[in-house]
């Protein structure tokens, strides 16, 4: 009763109904619903190419890529978006798509529930436990949304599940606009003590405008039927039947209001348009673009195709031609990108030749890039190996004490080290402690350094090995201790201190 155009877009037909909100505090509200909702309607056919849910979240992902691309052809758009509930039905099985503040709530075996969950900054605290559910109805931040489709997120978060139906159970999809003035209580029981559909729309419509009605109000009821029993066709004599291949249908009615279309549903089972702003960019654009009544055409010869209600600002886009504009490509093919998200293709007159890369150029940069990486990863090995050679350490080799040019590890099957000399020093004559440090090897800082350990060995196995004259008292062994001073000792520069020898002399 506010609002001086219609945010709201929907569209329900026999295996898909959408319900999309535009963010009316933003330029382009009816534009982000109108394309979105346009942007999803020829989901609406039983033989999908893979499972619902997953075709449902890849179409919304692309109708959200569209509205990027909306808000870089025409900056004023800037900050729009929109909420998307959307329901998919294949078989026995429904899937539901869902974010924003918009809601679906469903009525099976007696039970009423809510089945999707808002995500608004009062519903994140509920959550949380910061804020009782009775409080968020007067939380001066209610409807401040955390996830939209739109100017917002290039990969937006959905709600996304799957769920079994059956005959005669009821859905309802509907923007805030319905919750504002209804609670869920009053909802179930329109929806509970109405005579069919029909007059559970008009109900639930006529209560939210008499209420006040602070934002535009969409509702659409679905009702799940017997694919055999069907009555949708009956509703829409003057439309062609879709193709049923077996399982189940919907069964369907829509309606959107605003300030100057209260209520204004036709006969016929399918929604008047309400009258005000189109869901287009402004004339400018519109200007530039002089193929909006052939794509609007185009639009709505697939509409025309099946059984199907379309409210709301993405009625009002078809019916005047206004259709959202994304780029300068020409009608036929902006229509088959919006309807049926075909790729372009490559040999369409307004796509320039050179454009094109040659498959065999195409193969020919792939090997030159493969090659420099190739080169520049043999140039890393070698500059690896090469410092390798720079390392030496003492180590064992026939169980002789040795001296080895390189690191001590390996690359795979590939030794970094080999021997460089070999000592006449068996490692088992070594004291246990220094048995144990060469068998793990003792790194050493050159060459030099290397040698003067292993004549600190050599000197250690003597002690073991030389036995002491009878007529004086035995030496004894230099213990770990003195031993790793005079190796710390050979490692100083320009320093190699001699360790006594047992046998005589000095070492």
């Amino acid at each position: 009763m506010v609002r001086l155009k219609n945010d709201d877009s929907a569209y329900v037909g026999r295996y898909l109904a959408v319900v999309a909100d535009g963010m009316g505090g933003h330029a382009g509200g009816n534009v982000a619903s109108a394309s979105t909702v346009l942007d999803l309607v020829h989901l609406d056919r039983p033989d999908l190419d893979d499972e619902a849910v997953t075709v449902l979240a890849d179409e919304i992902q692309a109708a959200n890529s569209l509205l990027s691309e909306l808000v870089t052809t025409s900056p004023e758009l800037s900050g729009m978006g929109t909420t998307v509930t959307a329901m998919l039905l294949q078989g026995n099985r429904a899937a539901l798509a869902h974010i924003g503040d918009s809601r679906a709530y469903r009525l099976k075996d007696g039970v009423f529930e809510q089945i999707s969950v808002d995500h608004t900054f009062v519903q994140r605290l509920i959550d949380e436990g910061r804020l009782k559910p009775e409080e968020a109805e007067i939380h001066p931040h209610k409807n401040v949304l955390m996830r939209v489709l739109g100017d917002v997120d290039a990969s937006p978060e959905l709600d996304l599940a799957t769920f079994e139906v059956a005959a005669g159970e009821k859905w309802l999809l509907c923007s805030d606009g319905l919750n504002a003035v209804l609670r869920d209580s009053d909802i179930e029981s329109v929806l509970r003590g109405s005579a069919d559909i029909d007059d559970a729309v008009e109900t639930l419509v006529d209560l939210t405008l008499a209420g006040g009605s602070p934002d535009n109000v969409t509702v659409a009821v679905i009702e799940v039927a017997e694919a055999a029993a069907d009555a949708a066709d009956a509703k829409h004599p003057r439309r062609e039947p879709a193709p049923v291949t077996g399982g189940t249908a919907i069964q369907h009615r829509a309606a959107s209001s605003s300030a100057d279309a209260a209520g204004s549903q036709a006969a016929s089972g399918h929604a008047a348009a309400p009258e005000g702003p189109a869901a287009a960019l402004p004339e400018s654009d519109g200007d530039r673009n002089a193929d909006n009544p052939v794509r609007a055409e185009l639009i709505r010869q697939d509409l025309a195709s099946r059984p199907h209600i379309l409210v709301g600002a993405a009625s009002l886009a078809t019916e005047t031609g206004q259709i959202p504009i994304v780029t300068e490509r020409t009608a036929e093919r902006r229509a088959a990108r919006m309807l049926m998200h075909k790729a372009d293709d490559a040999g369409s007159p307004d796509t320039p030749a050179e454009t094109e890369v040659p498959p065999k150029r195409r193969r020919w940069i792939l090997v030159v890039v493969l090659a420099v990486l190739a080169a520049l990863l043999a140039s890393v090995l070698w500059v690896g190996y090469a410092w390798t050679q720079t390392r030496y350490y003492v180590g064992s080799a026939d169980n002789r004490v040795a001296i080895f040019n390189g690191v001590s590890q390996t690359l795979g099957p590939i030794k970094l080290s080999q021997v460089t000399e070999t000592s006449n020093i068996p490692v088992d004559s070594l004291p246990e402690y220094w048995r144990s440090r060469v068998n793990d090897t003792v790194p050493a800082r050159d060459l030099v350094h290397a040698e003067q350990i292993v004549d600190q060995l050599r000197g250690t196995a003597k002690a073991i090995l030389c036995p002491a004259p009878s007529d004086t008292e035995p030496a004894p062994s230099p213990s770990p201790t003195v031993l790793a001073d005079a190796l710390e000792a050979a490692a100083a520069p320009d320093s190699a201190p001699a360790v006594p020898n047992p046998c005589g002399g000095q070492e």
